[in-house]
């Protein structure tokens, strides 16, 4: 073989050697172009490109669920308070001291003195008739004798019931039905006693044989009521059946058909 043959054999096994290294040159080369072109898509230094699963998944993770909370409603009620206003203080007129005052037939106090009267008449109960009577302790200012208070309730008081008691046997069997019309009082024969009186130490108004007319299915009667005297400007009974008894037991006034007439008599 000549020099010329024996060279182009070398050439050619030396082009059959270089072609793996041309082959793994050009495959470099190809996957840093590829590099390169990722590089420019991502924007070269930026922010990496998120896929939109990417983002969702994103979103969904981070973002903090909204909450909704709803303040309980409370209604307080007010507990209800009643207050009732205390009575009045009622003063014993007996306590306080006389006055000069004439009485009259219209105040409330003589409306409700002769109410209770026809209340111990009306059903035989005299307790129910004491509240009209003349008050204790009036009586034990009124009075000088040393025994005033006994005298007022072993004696006035007394012989009150017991009249009360002969009223109502006035009435009958018809008391159930008996009303009381009124009571007439004659003012002109209202008269002053003084003090040093009848063994009094306090002066007072006194009127004699007053009239309680009632009417039983339509018939009117009455009966007196002997004396009654004021304290502080009430009228209050001190004698029903009579001043001066005439014996033991109650009495009745000078008992009449029809309402009958006051009279005068100068009692104390």
């Amino acid at each position: 073989m000549g020099r010329a043959g024996v060279g182009g054999q070398w050439k050619a096994r030396r082009r059959l050697r270089c072609r793996p290294v041309l082959l793994l040159l050009a495959a470099c080369i190809a996957l840093a172009a590829t590099g390169f072109l990722v590089a420019a898509t991502t924007g070269g230094g930026g922010s990496p490109v998120t896929s939109a699963a990417d983002h969702v998944a994103t979103t969904s993770t981070d973002a903090s669920p909204t909450t909704t909370t709803t303040a309980p409603t409370t209604t307080t009620t007010a507990p209800t308070t009643t207050t009732t206003a205390p009575s009045p203080a009622t003063t014993d007129p007996g306590g306080l001291p006389q006055t000069s005052a004439l009485p009259t037939t219209t105040s409330p106090a003589f409306t409700a003195n002769m109410a209770a009267l026809w209340d111990g008449v009306s059903t035989g109960l005299p307790e129910e008739a004491v509240p009209g009577f003349f008050p204790e302790s009036a009586y034990v200012q009124l009075k000088t004798v040393p025994s005033a208070r006994s005298d007022f309730t072993g004696r006035l008081v007394a012989e009150y019931e017991e009249d009360v008691t002969a009223a109502h046997q006035l009435l009958g069997p018809g008391a159930p039905m008996a009303k009381l019309v009124g009571v007439e009082v004659d003012a002109a024969y209202a008269h002053w006693v003084p003090m040093g009186t009848c063994y009094n130490d306090v002066g007072y108004f006194e009127v004699p044989n007053s009239r309680v007319v009632y009417s039983i299915n339509g018939q009117v009667s009455s009966f007196g009521i002997a004396s009654m005297i004021s304290w502080r400007g009430e009228w209050y009974i001190v004698h029903l059946g009579a001043i001066l008894r005439s014996g033991s037991g109650g009495e009745v006034d000078d008992p009449s058909a029809g309402p009958g007439t006051p009279t005068y008599s100068s009692t104390c």
